[in-house]
């Protein structure tokens, strides 16, 4: 990547890398979904090798362990404690209800995976994308626009390819 002359606080000249337009608008929050789907790419192939000699529900037992110590130790380090004293009754009940699916997703995730082939078994999961947005349109309000319907045509098209024997 090249370097541009800029002007540096102060008037002075420094010499800073170009930054390509594309990242320099991109929201920051679209790198985690990107970084989401990686590491959950990697979850499926390494919980699969987890699951050698054991159950589907023993896997998921002790892989819940791990993200639970994980998650504790990332909120005692990033979250401060203002923020903690700020939860209200709905923000439990929301959060709470969603721990509940997530549990329920894992635990048929984990018996798919036991017996299935990744790559169909993720898949499948990803399905969850056209769920989460029809429910996002009913409950939320958030607007279907045609190129998420387009888009979730293509999901529901290669989950069909992909899972037809």
């Amino acid at each position: 990547m090249g370097m541009t002359q800029a002007t540096a606080p102060g008037g002075g000249h420094g010499c800073r890398p170009r930054v390509p337009a594309y990242t320099a608008r991109m929201p920051q929050w679209i790198g985690w979904a990107v970084l989401s789907m990686v590491f959950a790419g990697f979850t499926s192939v390494i919980a699969k090798q987890g699951l050698t000699g054991i159950s589907g529900e023993l896997g998921l037992t002790i892989r819940t362990v791990f993200v639970f110590v994980f998650v504790l130790l990332f909120a005692a380090m990033f979250v401060p404690w203002r923020d903690v004293a700020g939860v209200r009754a709905l923000n439990l009940w929301w959060l709470g209800a969603s721990g509940v699916t997530t549990a329920l997703s894992w635990i048929f995730y984990y018996k798919a995976l036991k017996v299935g082939d990744v790559a169909t078994v993720a898949l499948i999961d990803k399905g969850s994308v056209v769920v989460a947005m029809l429910l996002a349109w009913w409950l939320l309000r958030e607007q279907i626009t045609p190129r998420m319907l387009m888009g979730a045509a293509l999901i529901v098209s290669g989950l069909l390819v992909i899972a037809r024997r």
